[in-house]
């Protein structure tokens, strides 16, 4: 087998299609369906931060007397720049060699060539995923509160503050007082707290419906007393273990809440350390519906090496550019994925966090 023969198995529109047909079975990253994606030219980014408040009532007006005009409050333009993020792998000289004793396609040693380099690229799509993943979930669970985007790696270091004067921190983070945090079950008071976290997204015009924590976060919160108390008073039976079913249902009546959602996904960063999407000791109260966007830019490959003969691209989940390259000296084919991501937060002011230990 020759080397264009090679590459017309693993084109990236072919691994993309494996790849995207693979995804259609996997359960989504909980940020994509509250951060849902979408693609834009360019570098730059701009999204408007705001609350709709409570209604604030009309003022009272004489007649044939002009109208007094309302200001327009908590709206504000947020603009930046997206990060840059690529990655790739290469099918060097001796790997060619290998493939070269692939004399037909029903050849045995074919699949296990073609699984490597699907896996190869399937892992550098993977990857693009879980940045904007990371990115989500920093906003959602903002250590100690100070919402933001950090990833440093490769010498290069991207920060980004979302709430540059400290306004959501003081009005939607909320710490439990040491004597009453979740891990002293007969102290804590885990629905005075939710409902502490909602009063103030209702006081910005929202409602806080959802609750999103870890599952070690959720074990502290399973053994309170006053969650066992809440059940016995609700159904007349006292328990020792209450079951994920049992505690959604009492707390959708005493709180409003839709649900309860355990996530405890991991990623490793780009030292291989594995992390926690959702932090221990934290709970995010959130509203319906999407929250922002994850925006993607236009990387280099799709702007300049799209169409132009030099390369193979293709575009996945509304901008991840996959991309193919053949280098002649030494002979390697170089294949990459890249991406310009960053998410707009708009309802920011209608999600709340809570340290509870």
């Amino acid at each position: 087998m020759n080397l264009t023969e090679f590459r017309k198995l693993v084109t990236p529109t072919v691994i993309a299609a494996n790849w995207t047909e693979a995804q259609s079975n996997k359960i989504p990253y909980l940020g994509e369906t509250l951060f849902p994606s979408k693609q834009k030219a360019g570098l730059d980014l701009k999204w408007i931060k705001g609350s709709k408040g409570v209604p604030v009532s009309l003022m009272p007006s004489a007649f044939d007397a002009k109208a007094t005009f309302r200001s327009r409050e908590g709206v504000k333009m947020l603009e930046t720049e997206m990060p840059f993020f690529r990655e790739g792998f290469k099918i060097k000289e001796k790997d060619r060699q290998e493939i070269l004793r692939i004399k037909e396609k029903n050849d045995p040693y074919m699949n296990d060539a073609l699984n490597k380099v699907f896996d190869d690229a399937s892992n550098l799509l993977e990857g693009a995923l879980v940045v904007p993943e990371r990115m989500i979930m920093q906003l959602l669970f903002a250590d100690s509160g100070n919402a933001g985007i950090t990833i440093e790696a490769n010498g290069v270091n991207y920060t980004y503050n979302y709430d540059p004067n400290g306004a959501w921190k003081a009005t939607n983070y909320f710490e439990v007082n040491s004597s009453y945090t979740w891990d002293k079950p007969n102290a804590a008071d885990p629905l005075t707290d939710i409902r502490t976290a909602q009063d103030a997204i209702r006081a910005q015009g929202g409602e806080g419906t959802l609750i999103i924590m870890n599952n070690e976060t959720f074990k502290l919160f399973r053994s309170i007393k006053a969650i066992k108390d809440l059940f016995l008073t609700t159904n007349g039976l006292a328990v020792g273990y209450l079951t994920d079913a049992q505690i959604i249902t009492v707390l959708k009546d005493a709180l409003g809440l839709a649900g309860i959602v355990v996530y405890d996904k991991q990623y490793k960063d780009e030292d291989g350390v594995t992390h926690k999407f959702v932090p221990d000791n934290y709970v995010s109260v959130i509203p319906n519906g999407a929250l922002g966007n994850t925006w993607r830019g236009t990387t280099p490959e799709e702007a300049d090496l799209m169409g132009s003969g030099q390369a193979d691209v293709v575009i996945v989940n509304n901008g991840i550019a996959l991309t193919q390259i053949v280098d002649p000296h030494p002979v390697n084919i170089n294949t990459f994925a890249s991406e310009i991501v960053l998410p707009s937060f708009e309802r920011m002011n209608e999600v709340a966090l809570i340290k509870v230990k």
